[in-house]
């Protein structure tokens, strides 16, 4: 008898009910899954950042990483570390918008003007403070990773500008911030789970998505969409996550060699990321894809509308997008 999405979650709940951070004797295992493939950067990232931990911890730390889903959906994951039943993951920051509104505005569309604006914002005391403000759910946020610059990719047709948008279904995540931008666009905002999304591609559900050149390569959304429009419309970075249960269950000095593996574990994946995003490319014009590089203006002008929704939405943001926009390099 074959069990259900639901209950294969439920049995991996009872499985890891001994916890996210398991005493085996005098050693202490960190459990840490994600959803992404072993040979994306932020797996390598992960077994890095375990790797440093247990020489910080001298053996006494080590984390157990589960990579591509094992343990569960990016959704199933959080849940899991909501009750302490999993120590660590990694997820978007736009997959956070329900726990941090302030998270929420990383997800605006050319919020940046730059990869140095970027770093600033998110190294500096503007990122620390995102970092810990899903603690109320029993997120902390560790660290960022660089997931890099989303744009458009079709099945059809290049998007030069954003009329080439109208009449398009366009696979957005579960965000509101992403649902808005791309209706303000012109395009139809379709929300689709990211492991359907290949095949609602290839039964027309959606007729175009919009991500990262990693992504876009290594879920070989390529071989149903040959043209990918290099708009660069967001730059939303990753978040690695600890449960609140798991990090307080760590003395003070463990908790600052688990903070500062996460950290060295951000640098070591931003180097990675440069070297997926060139292969990316790379092999995705090897298999036929047309790569343009549209004017980046003609999206700015369309997304105003999205700055002001905000505004008038959530008016306490405003000061927070002002702080992210007056940042200096």
């Amino acid at each position: 008898m074959q069990m259900s999405r639901r209950n294969v979650f439920v049995f991996l709940v009872l499985i890891l009910a001994l916890g996210g951070c398991q005493l085996d004797t005098n050693v202490k295992v960190i459990k840490m899954g994600h959803a992404q493939v072993v040979s994306h950067p932020v797996h390598n990232a992960m077994v890095f950042l375990g790797q440093r931990l247990e020489e910080k911890s001298g053996g006494r730390i080590k984390v157990k990483v589960y990579p591509n889903q094992q343990l569960g959906t990016e959704r199933e994951l959080v849940e899991l570390l909501q009750i302490g039943s999993l120590g660590m993951t990694k997820v978007s920051a736009a997959s956070l918008e329900a726990f941090s509104p302030e998270i929420s505005v990383l997800g605006l569309p050319y919020l940046f003007r730059d990869d140095a604006h970027m770093n600033q914002v998110l190294k500096g005391e503007i990122g620390k403070e995102l970092l810990v403000s899903t603690e109320k759910f029993w997120l902390r946020g560790l660290c960022f990773y660089d997931a890099g610059k989303r744009s458009f990719y079709t099945k059809s047709k290049p998007i030069a500008n954003p009329e080439d948008l109208a009449g398009l279904k366009i696979r957005v995540q579960e965000s509101k911030m992403a649902i808005n931008m791309v209706r303000g666009m012109g395009g139809s905002p379709t929300p689709v789970a990211y492991g359907e999304l290949y095949t609602a591609l290839q039964q027309g559900i959606v007729d175009a998505a919009e991500n990262n050149p990693p992504s876009f390569y290594n879920s070989r959304h390529y071989e149903v969409c040959k043209f990918y429009s290099i708009d660069e419309h967001t730059a939303i970075p990753d978040v690695v996550l600890v449960s609140t249960k798991v990090w307080e269950s760590l003395n003070l000095e463990e908790q600052n060699w688990l903070q500062e593996a996460a950290n060295e574990s951000a640098v070591y994946q931003e180097g990675l990321w440069k070297e997926a995003v060139e292969e990316a490319l790379r092999e995705v014009i090897k298999a036929g894809v047309e790569i343009s590089y549209p004017s980046k203006a003609h999206f700015f002008e369309k997304v105003s509308g999205v700055y002001e929704l905000v505004f008038k939405e959530q008016p306490q943001l405003e000061p927070l997008i002002q702080r992210i926009q007056q940042a200096k390099e």
